[in-house]
């Protein structure tokens, strides 16, 4: 399993690159469909309500995918739907991205093992597209709706109970808090508790949809300037991506980051936290209150303090971008030192 294992960023490198068209399609589709209705939530009625469903349709199967595509690289064709239905059931348990990159990988462990497994020869046909898919789906699935489902509920519960308990506490400390939880998982459980909780405070202090206003556009907009500040230190399509993300960013959609935290989770994820924190902590003490349940500057007719609302997401944006490309090496050296498969892996991204 450690050799399986040892060319891990390979592997989430392929699920990513078949991940972000799904990403980029269905992001931008939800981003013009708000933003030509003009108002900082999901269009309810006519073309503009038709618009969102495609686009959400792209943004429900980017986790599939992701999660099928890793194990694809994994183990070949005999993982696709292990992978695929493991991160769905996944991400309907409420684990977000970070869900399907685990039922991915675990689809490419459990298949490697059953492929290994003895057979007479009359069954050999029938193992990669009958009895491997049957028995790792259910492996997976298994693993995923009565293993790893339930710890997830309960830990939101948590949160959500002590995010009431710091309502009170200081702005600075709860700003950091809830920008490093909505940047946290870009729309997954731990970035809902914490929106969901300043949409809870908006009739009776705004000054916290402020906060995670800003901290819901910082993730993509900041990677969207480090890709072009250090364009060497990404791949073609991650630069490709950033341009979407700034649409995505602007419009409130964090899933715009998701594509760079896919690929390289262990450096955008704290360096997204860091941007968001204190994107957050500077709306904070700067007192920019937002009246609507969504963020971005799309919101920014509803906004008090629409001036320390933008200086705030352009701090987070810079400490985003300055953070992250600290941390990121060029692509090129990236690859040499982490993998013999240079070759193959550009052909993955052209």
């Amino acid at each position: 399993m450690l050799e399986l294992l040892k060319d891990t960023r390979k592997h989430l490198m392929t699920g990513v690159s078949y991940m972000i068209p799904f990403v980029v399609a269905g992001g931008v589709l939800l981003a013009l469909s708000v933003m030509l209705s003009g108002q900082p939530q999901a269009p309810e009625t006519g073309i503009l309500a038709d618009i969102w469903k495609i686009g959400l349709g792209g943004m429900t199967l980017f986790v599939p995918i992701l999660g099928g595509f890793i194990a694809f690289s994994m183990v070949d064709r005999p993982g696709i739907a292990p992978g695929m239905i493991g991160a769905y059931l996944a991400s309907q348990v409420g684990a977000g991205f970070l869900g399907g990159i685990i039922a991915g990988l675990l689809a490419g462990i459990v298949v490697y093992y059953l492929k290994k497994i003895k057979v007479p020869a009359i069954m050999r046909s029938v193992m990669p597209i009958f009895i491997i898919p049957l028995i790792g789906t259910f492996i997976v699935g298994g693993l995923v709706v009565w293993v790893i489902g339930t710890p997830i509920a309960d830990v939101m519960q948590g949160l959500e109970t002590w995010l009431n308990s710091m309502s009170s506490a200081s702005k600075i400390i709860l700003g950091i808090i809830l920008g490093s939880m909505m940047a946290f998982d870009m729309g997954g459980p731990v970035n809902k508790v914490a929106f969901f909780f300043a949409v809870s405070m908006i009739p009776t202090n705004p000054e916290i949809m402020g906060a995670v206003g800003v901290a819901i556009c910082t993730p993509p907009l900041g990677l969207a300037l480090a890709t072009f500040l250090s364009p060497k230190k990404y791949t073609v399509e991650e630069r490709e991506s950033g341009k979407a993300a700034v649409i995505m960013g602007l419009i409130g959609i964090t899933e715009g980051a998701i594509p760079f935290a896919a690929a390289d989770p262990l450096r955008v994820i704290p360096s997204i936290m860091i941007g968001g924190a204190a994107g957050s902590a500077t709306a904070f003490l700067l007192g920019a209150a937002n009246h609507a349940p969504w963020g971005g500057w799309i919101v920014l007719p509803v906004v008090e303090g629409r001036i320390s609302y933008i200086i705030a997401t352009l701090i987070g944006v810079i400490v985003t971008a300055l953070v992250v490309n600290i941390l990121k090496k060029p692509v090129q050296q990236n690859i040499e030192e982490g993998s013999d498969d240079f070759d193959e892996l550009e052909i993955d991204f052209e």
